[in-house]
């Protein structure tokens, strides 16, 4: 899959897509093929691009630069993002480009978690087995946008992937290509306010590596 655009012009929609086993992918596979049919969005497949976890971090700071929206397409794995994608976040969003003292890149930007869960939304309850609803998961990712001075939009989930039915599958499908085709003309996006960039200290951040903590 690597990287692709459906057209020539681009719509300031990048999806960055990280699935350890597309071969597998019962669901993000068919929100990839998707997005393929939406003029001028651009997929990036992490996994398929860094196979070696060797991120060229300019070309991808130079992908989100160019973006108005910024999409997170991951299955859930251990209540997080696959393991190559939180690699994506430490070594992209980086001090002084993403956030605190001259960065600020990211700011005013969306993004937009698409996500898939294997157990149903009623296993994230506090009498299931995932102890939680489902939003207790999101802080980190509403945190890293807030840090980078994003706005932070409401998630498009779909729980239950493992048992889901090919209709359903479809059908969401296709609500995730008609949500990217008409970006940004969505209803709640009236109601929600742009996302000041958090305030870094200097004195909070004397080095860039987590070796010296």
């Amino acid at each position: 899959m690597d990287e692709m655009t459906t057209d020539g012009q681009s719509s300031g929609v990048l999806i960055l897509a990280a699935h350890p086993n597309w071969r597998e992918s019962r669901v993000n596979a068919r929100l990839v093929a998707a997005a393929a049919g939406v003029p001028g969005v651009q997929v990036r497949d992490l996994y398929a691009l860094y196979p070696d976890y060797d991120i060229d971090v300019p070309a991808e700071q130079r992908a989100v630069e160019a973006a108005t929206l910024v999409v997170l397409l991951h299955p859930i794995q251990w209540y997080s993002m696959p393991a190559l994608f939180k690699l994506w976040l430490d070594e992209v969003l980086t001090y002084g480009w993403a956030y605190g003292a001259n960065g600020g890149v990211l700011q005013g930007k969306d993004v937009w978690l698409v996500a898939t869960t294997g157990g149903p939304e009623s296993s994230y309850h506090p009498q299931s087995y995932n102890r939680y609803f489902f939003d207790a998961f999101l802080p980190p990712y509403e945190q890293t946008a807030a840090l980078c001075g994003m706005r932070f939009l409401p998630p498009l989930m779909l729980h239950g992937a493992n048992r889901a039915s090919e209709q359903e599958i479809a059908d969401h499908a296709q609500v995730f290509a008609d949500r990217l085709r008409t970006y940004p003309q969505w209803p709640e996006l009236d109601d929600l306010e742009q996302c000041p960039a958090c305030v870094v200290p200097l004195t909070d951040r004397p080095g860039n590596s987590p070796g010296t903590r």
